[in-house]
């Protein structure tokens, strides 16, 4: 199966990297807030705002992004777990 989102939205797939303590401590993915990053998956063709202009997407495929905190929807799909956002969810690209 494969996510293809609709208008604005983006599938995104959170990037969870260890967190270390400045005693040594790693710290699992279990143990730290919610990570804000991630990598764009999908994106959808662009939707229309209200003068009824299309709206341009600003992310692709790839992007390490960081979006909102308490944004989007989580879904899983054959195990995996994924993010979708509208594109305004997403504060900056990373590079």
């Amino acid at each position: 199966m494969k996510l293809v989102p609709l208008a604005d939205r983006v599938v995104l797939k959170q990037v969870e990297a260890e967190e270390v303590t400045k005693g040594g401590i790693v710290l699992p993915g279990s143990a730290q807030e919610k990570p804000q990053t991630a990598e764009v998956i999908a994106v959808g063709p662009g939707g229309v705002d209200k003068d009824g202009k299309t709206v341009k997407m600003e992310v692709k495929s790839g992007d390490k992004v960081i979006y909102s905190k308490y944004a989007g929807t989580e879904v899983k799909l054959d195990g995996e777990e994924f993010i979708i956002v509208k594109q305004s969810d997403i504060l900056a690209v990373v590079k």
